[in-house]
């Protein structure tokens, strides 16, 4: 079976793909039939080392497809079921793979699997950044940062499903109707205005409840500026690159506020929160409350094509390596 790998960190020339042999399950583990691979901007950062993993390792963290091997002492997934999965390292960029049972949840049926793929790592991390981590409510204000990207255009829903007002930012104005259809109520082209400036006017000086920023240095003071005493910023990602150190008093002259840097790992960790925040999600999915938008597909063969789209910032929606 063909795989992609990485034996050195790097840009995404690091990427090679290979044949390897099919793998066996081993106690507690399933073989899947991958149907599609997520693409994320964490397995940007193992790839480059920012995130360093064993090497040589296998490329991505998210799939679905179909089981076709169950190891000793599985007992909850069968074979030929439909399952889903995310935040497992060497999970995505293959033709099968080996996940954790603990780890997979099923796919309703009739839904389109490539669909799991897509929302499993991006809609669980809309879903704990908008009920766990800042629980959003009718009458608030969020920015939601990269709001046409995938975790953007699945937070404006949530969020806007909450009754909460949103006030979005893309980076260019193909972005702009995108991010509105989503569920932002305005829309800001942050590299074109003072995003600060524009926020306080949008909000008559009274600033936000909550940043969702998943770009980072870019607009990360910005999104600190802009919150009213007591907010909240959510950095939950940085395309845009990490964001340099911050003196906590910072966070006193604000107004006393909220700084975290949240992961899905630790909202996710044990299996009957997985279970609740997959299958919302995926049952929204499933029922058409809850839109994905696929940005792009790519064979196996341009994982390298993939990562250059993803870190050129104009990709909207998830991408996909379907095998």
């Amino acid at each position: 079976m063909r795989t992609v790998i990485v034996e050195q960190p790097g840009g995404p020339e690091a990427l090679t793909l290979v044949e390897r042999e099919t793998p066996e399950p081993g106690p507690g583990e399933v073989r899947v039939d991958l149907a599609a691979g997520g693409i994320n901007f964490i397995d940007v950062y193992q790839r480059s080392g920012r995130y360093p993993l064993p090497l040589p390792f296998v490329g991505g963290n998210e799939g679905s497809g179909t089981v076709s091997a169950v190891g000793e002492g599985v007992e909850d997934v069968q074979l030929g079921d439909r399952v889903a999965w995310a935040m497992t390292p060497g999970s995505g960029y293959a033709e099968q793979v080996l996940v954790p049972a603990a780890r997979v949840v099923p796919v309703p049926d009739g839904m389109d699997l490539e669909l799991g793929a897509a929302v499993m790592l991006q809609g669980m991390t809309a879903h704990y950044l908008v009920n766990s981590t800042f629980e959003a409510k009718e009458g608030q204000t969020a920015v939601v940062t990269a709001a046409a990207g995938g975790v953007g255009l699945l937070l404006c829903q949530m969020l806007r499903d909450k009754g909460v007002r949103v006030i979005g930012t893309v980076g260019n104005r193909e972005k702009v109707e995108l991010a509105k259809e989503a569920g932002a109520d305005e829309v800001v082209l942050y590299r074109e205005v003072d995003l600060a400036e524009e926020v306080q006017r949008l909000t008559d000086g009274e600033g936000v409840h909550v940043v969702y920023d998943g770009v980072g240095k870019d607009t990360f003071d910005a999104g600190i500026s802009v919150l009213r005493p007591r907010g909240m910023m959510v950095l939950f990602g940085a395309a845009s690159g990490p964001v340099p150190p911050v003196d906590p008093m910072v966070l006193n002259h604000g107004g006393s506020l909220y700084l975290t840097r949240p992961t899905l790992a630790h909202y996710a960790a044990e299996r009957e929160e997985l279970l609740w925040r997959a299958g919302e999600v995926l049952g929204g999915v499933a029922d058409g409350s809850l839109k994905v938008r696929v940005g792009g597909r790519y064979p196996l063969a341009e994982a390298r094509r993939a990562h250059e789209d993803l870190e050129a910032g104009g990709t909207t929606g998830k991408l996909l390596l379907v095998p």
